[in-house]
């Protein structure tokens, strides 16, 4: 199925029927019309819901250097060029999943997940799910000021339909995100589960322009990204210059060596522009 609409209504009410061309739409609640007891997954036959839509203040979007809906500003060359660079290798593996991974703390990794599921959504030929699976220490519901009621945490645990964990951030008509509501004790396991392997099926099948964006645990301090990396398509690796270590980025690109690794991104550059491909 194609999502081919361009943007949202918040009066909206969205209709999905299997078999035909969905139109994902958004407003305060999620109201399910039937329970599909087939999947488990939260969707059905015949759906009407609407996703909640939280406003991103510009202080918080400048303090927390989140590109604006368009991905212009001082800093949105480098994301269109690192949008264009990831699109053009995920067409090459046919593939529409992409973990955001870094070897340890403070690489960025989660900046990039945001601003490049952005500079994405930018794009008028695709739609982007941002979602974090950080789960040991969820951050984008923070970063974009979402108090969410529901999260993936919720979905993957309690097997709640994963559209109420779906919310629209205003303005940013083609990015949907999926935020974890809070930090998981055993997340490795539950991101290895096949509970997570159907989600994520799911996810990636409904729309066929759709790029899903997953924030992960860093390479070196849990299995969580080993434990997922059979789930998703294809992995972006993010370095922090003068914080990265060679033998970090080597020992981690090893342990991932079955996941293709569409590009390295570099953060923190010293050079005149902020972020390379």
């Amino acid at each position: 199925m194609d999502d081919k609409v361009l943007t949202f209504d918040p009066a909206l009410h969205l209709r999905e029927r299997r078999g035909e061309t969905a139109s994902p739409a958004h407003s305060a609640t999620a109201q399910p019309a039937t329970a599909d007891a087939t999947s488990g997954l939260g969707f059905t036959d015949t759906v009407v819901f609407q996703h909640p839509v939280v406003e991103l203040e510009e202080g918080r979007r400048e303090r927390e250097r989140i590109l604006p809906p368009d991905a212009g500003g001082a800093h949105g060359a480098p994301y269109k060029i690192l949008r264009t660079q990831v699109l053009r290798r995920l067409h090459e593996l046919g593939a529409n999943s992409l973990a955001v991974l870094g070897a340890g703390r403070g690489d960025g990794k989660t900046l990039t997940a945001i601003n490049l599921a952005i500079a994405i959504a930018a794009d008028f030929g695709h739609t982007a799910l941002l979602v974090d699976l950080d789960l040991r220490n969820p951050s984008i519901h923070r970063r974009l000021g979402i108090d969410p009621e529901v999260g993936i945490d919720d979905c993957l645990q309690q097997h709640r339909p994963v559209f109420e964990a779906m919310v629209k951030v205003a303005g940013y008509h083609r990015l949907t995100v999926m935020p974890a509501r809070e930090a998981v004790l055993q997340s490795s396991e539950l991101i290895a589960a096949q509970r997570a392997a159907d989600v994520i099926r799911e996810l990636r099948t409904r729309y066929a322009n759709r790029i899903l964006i997953f924030d992960l645990p860093p390479v070196l301090l849990s299995d969580d990204a080993l434990a997922f990396s059979r789930h998703v398509q294809a992995g972006l690796f993010v370095v922090s210059e003068g914080r990265t270590g060679r033998e970090d980025v080597t020992r981690s690109l090893s342990l991932l060596r079955h996941l293709p690794i569409v590009g390295t991104a570099l953060n923190r550059s010293r050079e005149p522009q902020d972020y390379y491909y």
